[in-house]
C-alpha cells in the first residue's frame, strides 16, 4: 500500500539514516523502534508528507488518508469539545449539506425528460451511496463512544476547548484522528497523556477498528498488545521484524551477538592485514604483496555494531537506615480545593518493604495525595510518617531543582558513593548521556533530558522509602528496564505514580485506585487489578439493567429535594466562584510566558547575530530563568485547574 524506497535524510551533512526501504500493507500494525535521536518521529513526519527526505522516494496511492498523531502540535481553542470533535466529519457534513442542496433542486425542478435533471438524479445517487458507506448516521454515536473511551465525561462535551489542559488537548486531537479511519495512521507517542483505563480503549481502537498503524511509544505492554511487526531503525539502517516487540527483543539480541562476532573477525583480519604491510613495507621484494594487501585494506567496509547494550548495568541503591514497620499510615485523610472534594476518607496502611502503586484518570488525585504525604499542601485527617524514614521524592517537576552551571557529570558524580563512583560514566551512557553528553551544563539540557538527569541523582541518595510520580515518562525501554530492576532489588518501601503497565508488572504487589472521590485499595500485581476492574465494570453493568424502574411515589430523599438543591445551589455557587479564579490564573500566566518567550527570543536573535556581550548573555539568562519559574508555575496552577475541570 505504502512503499518506502532508498530513504535518506540528512542533518549539516551528517547522515541520520539512509537506504532505508520497506513497506506498509493493509492492516500492518507495526511498531517503530530505535533508540533516541535514531530518527523515528523524522520518518513518521516524511510518511505524513511533512517533511522531504534527502533522497529516496515514497510510493503510495492518491487516494491514500493519512492520519498523523505528533508529540506536539498547535491545538485549536475557539470552539466546544464536541464541535472541535465533530471536524473529524467535516468532509462528510459537506456530503451532506450538498445532499440536500440537491434534493431541493429537484424538487422544484418540473422537466423531467431533461439532462440536467438526469445529472441531478445521478448526483444525488452517488451522494446517498456515499453516505450511506460512510456511516454518517452514526457520527454522534461514534463521537460520543471515542470520547469516553479517551477519558472525556458526557459533562465535557459542551466545555470550550481551551479549558482543558495540554494532555486534555491532545486527546481531543486524537479522538478526531481515530474517527476519520484513515487507511494510515502514524502515532508518535499516543500513550503519553493517557492513563491505564484509556491505553486499554485504545488498544482495543487499533486492535477491533484500526488500519493500517506506524506507532512510536515507550510502553511496551501498549506495543505487545496492539503490533504484530516491529522495524529497529539503528546505526541509520533499518531492520524489519515480522514479530511484536517482546519477540524482537530477543531476536535483536541474536543480530547484535552476529554483528559483534563479524566485528571482532574484521578487526582481527585487518589487524593481520596492517600488520604484514608494516612488516614488508620496506622489503622491495614484498612490494606487490603489500600493495595487494593495502587494496584489500582500502576495500574493507567497516562493519557496524549497534549501540553498546546496557542492559546488564545493574544500578543498585546505596544501603540506608531500617525503617520502623510501618512508614505510612492514612486515617481518614482528604483533600479538598474550594467545594471540589478531590478524594476522602483515604484510610491504608503501607508496610517497610512493600511496593505499592497509585493509579486512575488523570485529575483523580493520585499525586494530590503523594503532595499531602511530603507536607506540601494541607488536608484533612491522620497522616503518620514511621520511625526513622528517609524519602526519596521524585516530582514531575523535579528537574527544576538542579544546579544549571553543574556539568551532567559533575552531578551525579557529586551524589556517587561506593562502587558507583567507578561505573558514574556507563550510568550515564545508560541513561543516554554518553560521550560529549556527559560535558554538557545542566542549564542548556531539555526538559526531557532534566527530568532524566534528576532520575539518576535520586537513585544514588540513600533513602529506605522511594516515591516516584511518573517516572518513566522521559526514559526508553532500555532505561526503563535498568530502573525497574533497581526498584526490584531496593530493599525500601515504594509508591509509583504511572500509568505504565508493563514497568508495575512484577513490581508491585499492591494497587490504590483513585476515582469518585475515593481511594481503594487492591491486592495483588497491576494485571490482577485490571482484570478485576473488567469483571466489577460488568456486574455493575448488570445490576444497572436488571435494577428495578423508580416509582412515582415520594421517597423520603425525593421530600428533601428541596432543602438539598438550595444546597446544591450554594455548593455549586462557591465552585463556579473558585473554578473561575483558577482559569483567570492559568490565563495570566500563559500571557507572560507568551510575552517572556517573545522576549527570550529577542535576546537569542542578538546573540546569533553576534552580539555575546555581558549584558546580553546576563539578561538571557535571567529571562530563561524567568520562564522556567513562570512554566512550573503555570503546571501548577493547570494542575489545580484539572482538578476542577475533570470532576465527575
Amino acid at each position: 500500500m505504502v512503499s518506502i524506497n532508498n530513504l535518506c535524510v540528512e542533518f549539516s551533512a551528517r547522515p541520520l539514516f539512509s537506504d532505508i526501504s520497506f513497506v506498509i500493507n493493509d492492516n500492518d500494525k507495526i511498531a517503530l523502534t530505535g533508540k533516541n535521536g535514531a530518527g523515528k518521529s523524522t520518518l513518521l513526519k516524511i510518511l505524513a508528507g511533512l517533511q522531504n527526505p534527502t533522497g529516496g522516494s515514497i510510493g503510495k496511492p492518491t487516494d491514500l488518508t493519512i492520519g498523523y498523531l505528533p508529540q506536539q502540535m498547535e491545538l485549536a481553542d475557539e470552539t466546544t469539545l464536541m464541535n472541535e470533535t465533530r471536524k473529524a466529519f467535516a468532509d462528510l457534513t459537506e456530503l451532506r449539506r450538498e445532499e440536500e442542496l440537491v434534493s431541493a433542486r429537484l424538487a422544484e425542478s418540473t422537466d423531467y425528460e431533461s439532462t440536467e435533471y438526469q445529472k441531478l438524479i445521478d448526483r444525488l445517487t452517488y451522494l446517498n451511496e456515499r453516505l450511506e458507506m460512510s456511516g454518517i448516521n452514526n457520527m454522534q454515536a461514534e463521537i460520543e463512544s471515542t470520547l469516553i473511551g479517551l477519558g472525556f465525561n458526557r459533562e465535557d462535551f459542551d466545555r470550550p476547548t481551551k479549558e482543558f489542559s495540554g494532555g486534555w488537548r491532545m486527546r481531543i486531537e486524537l479522538a478526531k484522528i481515530l474517527l476519520r479511519k484513515p487507511d494510515v495512521l502514524l502515532l508518535d507517542e499516543p500513550t503519553n497523556h493517557l492513563d491505564i483505563e484509556s491505553i486499554q480503549w485504545l488498544e482495543q481502537f487499533m486492535q477491533t477498528k484500526a488500519k493500517a498503524v506506524v506507532l512510536v511509544s515507550h510502553d511496551r505492554a501498549f506495543l505487545d498488545n496492539v503490533t504484530h511487526r516491529t522495524i529497529e531503525i539503528s546505526c541509520g539502517k533499518a531492520y524489519d521484524y515480522k514479530v511484536n516487540y517482546s519477540k524482537f527483543v530477543e531476536l535483536r539480541k541474536e543480530r547484535v551477538e552476529q554483528q559483534l562476532r563479524a566485528y571482532e573477525n574484521q578487526q582481527k583480519q585487518i589487524a593481520d592485514i596492517e600488520a604484514f604491510i608494516e612488516r614488508f613495507r620496506y622489503q622491495a621484494t614484498k612490494a606487490i604483496q603489500v600493495q595487494s594487501r593495502i587494496k584489500q585494506l582500502e576495500k574493507i567496509v567497516p562493519i557496524e555494531v549497534d549501540e553498546v547494550d546496557n542492559s546488564r548495568l545493574r544500578l543498585k541503591f546505596p544501603p540506608a537506615s531500617r525503617s520502623g514497620d510501618y512508614p505510612l499510615i492514612l486515617e481518614n485523610v482528604g483533600k479538598a480545593y474550594g467545594e471540589h472534594q478531590v478524594f476522602d476518607h483515604a484510610e491504608f496502611t503501607i508496610r517497610r518493604g512493600e511496593k505499592v502503586a497509585f493509579v486512575g484518570k488523570n485529575g483523580e488525585g493520585k499525586s494530590t495525595l503523594v503532595k499531602c504525604i511530603m507536607g506540601e499542601i494541607p488536608y484533612t485527617g491522620t497522616l503518620k510518617i514511621g520511625h526513622n524514614v528517609d524519602i526519596g521524592y521524585f516530582a514531575q517537576n523535579q528537574a527544576q531543582l538542579l544546579d544549571g552551571e553543574l556539568t551532567v557529570f559533575e552531578t551525579i558524580d557529586n551524589v556517587a558513593t561506593g562502587d558507583m563512583r567507578t561505573k558514574v560514566r556507563d550510568l550515564l551512557g545508560a541513561f543516554m548521556f554518553g560521550g560529549e553528553a556527559s560535558d554538557k551544563k545542566v542549564k542548556v539540557l531539555s526538559g526531557g533530558e532534566k527530568t532524566r538527569l534528576a532520575m539518576i541523582k535520586l537513585l544514588l541518595q540513600p533513602v529506605n522509602f522511594l516515591i516516584l510520580d511518573e517516572p518513566t515518562n522521559h526514559l526508553d525501554m532500555q532505561t526503563k528496564d535498568i530502573l525497574k530492576e533497581a526498584i526490584r532489588d531496593f530493599t525500601g518501601t515504594v509508591i509509583i505514580v504511572s500509568h505504565d503497565r508493563y514497568f508495575l508488572d512484577g513490581l508491585v504487589d499492591k494497587v490504590y485506585e483513585f476515582g469518585g472521590g475515593k481511594v481503594r485499595e487492591n491486592l495483588g500485581g497491576i494485571y490482577e487489578f485490571l482484570q478485576k476492574k473488567n469483571l466489577d465494570n460488568l456486574k455493575q453493568l448488570e445490576l444497572s439493567k436488571s435494577a428495578p424502574s423508580p416509582t412515582k411515589k415520594d421517597s423520603p430523599e425525593q421530600q428533601s429535594a428541596t432543602t438539598d438543591s438550595k444546597t446544591d445551589y450554594l455548593r455549586q455557587k462557591e465552585r463556579a466562584k473558585a473554578l473561575n479564579k483558577a482559569e483567570k490564573t492559568v490565563k495570566k500566566l500563559e500571557s507572560e510566558i507568551a510575552a517572556l518567550e517573545e522576549e527570550l527570543q529577542k535576546y537569542e536573535d542578538k546573540i546569533s547575530e553576534g552580539d555575546v556581550s555581558k549584558e546580553t548573555l546576563n539578561k538571557y539568562e535571567k529571562t530563561k530563568k524567568f520562564l522556567e519559574e513562570t512554566m512550573t508555575n503555570w503546571e501548577e496552577a493547570s494542575e489545580n485547574l484539572e482538578s476542577f475541570t475533570n470532576e465527575q
